[in-house]
């Protein structure tokens, strides 16, 4: 049962992904790369960014799939 858990939990995740995350010692670069994460649905459909996010993204290096958005879709804080 344990492996088949680990086999499901394994599956949801690109070979990217998998890649990615193994060259990080956490999941989240701070709690507000955590939070901008969990705001925005995985596809990068309806993103809600705002400028501290596009600062804390450049300061603290996050890391992942970005999310591409146009000046004029950036609200301020």
């Amino acid at each position: 049962m344990l492996v088949g858990v680990a086999l499901l939990a394994g599956a949801c995740a690109t070979s990217e992904e998998w890649a990615d995350w193994r060259s990080h010692t956490t999941h989240f670069a701070s709690g507000q790369h955590a939070t901008f994460s969990l705001q925005n649905n995985k596809d990068g459909s309806n993103p809600r960014v705002s400028r501290a996010d596009v600062e804390a993204a450049r300061t603290e290096s996050w890391w992942g799939k970005a999310i591409t958005v146009n000046p004029d879709q950036i609200f301020q804080n």
